[in-house]
């Protein structure tokens, strides 16, 4: 279970209040002159009076008018009347969510994603799956250690042609899957020159490996697993097919893994070190790395460098894959700019900035430093 933001008291209340009033200039620049492009907003285009819908803290008033645009905007449909009453309970609950997290968040961007007729619980389920919760134990000498020294001040393997399209998992806690296929993807284009759209449904159908450690956190489908159990199977079964040869579907199914079609072969896998330094040595030198990370202020993320006040680094529930880093994005509660890491996240383009997530660099924030790992592939 996602561990909850604290319950709002009379005090937060105004220390949010002062928050909001403090940050709203700042959050303004951010959506008038965002350190990226384009950040992409998924509730209405990016209109002034979005801004002014963000800027007056996710104004609850006319909550139901919000609500169909919502339903309309993400082609959502309930069965029934009481289905429609409860979502719509759920999406009021989640618009006061946004504000919490803009509040504890003031770098990023929050508002109304796709996700805002969730609970918590239901987000985590179908949109999550790393299992264990907490950092997966690692067997002793597997850990590398790199020179950290001579790196860039920015990296992105996006620039380089080593990461494929964002890719969409569905309600399905398949996330472990695309964060797996995503470091093989990487590595396979550094020893090849080749990228390849390699296949998460083969993990999702046959993957049943247990971590060697806590022998209840086994890869299963859509009810999640662990990218490091992932590597053990790719290594087992011989290798990953592609995503033409082994498309797609959003939910498990029988495995049909054909030996005669496979693309990509593992050789080994590592376990980074927690060190922020060494991760982006590794990233450098290794290619994007399969991390784990706390999840909860992704629901109601837009855009901009997320860095919160309060994000715990222990409970580990999303995997995603580190692609790159800045070197200056904005933070207002950490004195000007600072570095971020460029994750890739399995939700589309339309969340985020165009599917992509920018975690501030530097404070292990929430755990992405707890759960990370890099593979090497054969070369044929």
């Amino acid at each position: 279970m996602i561990h909850k933001t604290p319950a709002l008291t009379c005090t937060a209340i105004l220390t949010v209040l002062l928050a909001f009033s403090s940050v709203s200039v700042a959050v303004t620049d951010l959506y008038d002159n965002p350190q990226d492009p384009t950040i992409l907003q998924v509730t209405d285009n990016p209109t002034l009076d979005n801004r002014k819908f963000m800027k007056n803290g996710l104004n609850l008033l006319g909550t139901e008018e919000k609500f169909k645009m919502f339903i309309k905007e993400h082609n959502k449909e309930y069965a029934t009347r009481e289905e429609y009453v409860h979502r719509f309970g759920i999406f009021g609950k989640n618009l006061i969510r946004a504000v919490e997290h803009q509040a504890l968040d003031p770098t990023a961007i929050h508002g109304v994603t796709p996700f805002m007729d969730l609970t918590e619980e239901e987000f985590e389920r179908m949109y999550a799956g790393v299992l264990g919760g907490g950092t997966v134990p690692v067997e002793k000498g597997s850990v590398s250690f790199m020179d950290a020294s001579g790196l860039p001040d920015s990296f992105d393997w996006r620039e380089k042609g080593a990461v494929t399209d964002v890719k969409i998992q569905g309600s399905c806690g398949s996330c472990w899957a695309f964060s797996t296929t995503g470091s093989v993807e990487g590595a396979n284009f550094i020893a090849t020159g080749k990228l390849l759209n390699l296949s998460e449904q083969q993990l999702v159908d046959c993957d049943r490996v247990c971590d060697k450690t806590d022998k209840a956190s086994c890869d299963d489908g859509c009810g999640g697993g662990l990218m490091t159990n992932a590597y053990r199977y790719l290594i087992e079964a011989g290798g990953l097919q592609e995503e033409s040869s082994y498309p797609y579907t959003g939910k498990s199914g029988e495995c049909k893994f054909d030996p005669e079609k496979i693309a990509v072969k593992v050789a080994n896998f590592t376990s980074i070190a927690v060190d922020e330094n060494q991760i982006a040595a590794n990233l450098v030198h290794h290619g994007p790395l399969a991390i784990g990370l706390n999840a909860i202020f992704m629901q109601t993320y837009i855009g901009g460098v997320s860095c919160p006040l309060i994000c715990g680094k222990k409970w580990l529930n999303h995997g995603v894959l580190l692609v790159g880093y800045g070197a200056r994005g904005y933070s207002i509660l950490r004195f000007g700019y600072k570095p971020y890491w460029i994750i890739k996240n399995s939700w589309g383009n339309h969340w985020g900035e165009k599917g992509y997530y920018r975690l501030c660099r530097g404070h292990g924030m929430c755990g992405m430093n707890k759960m990370v790992s890099a593979v090497v592939t054969k070369v044929a």
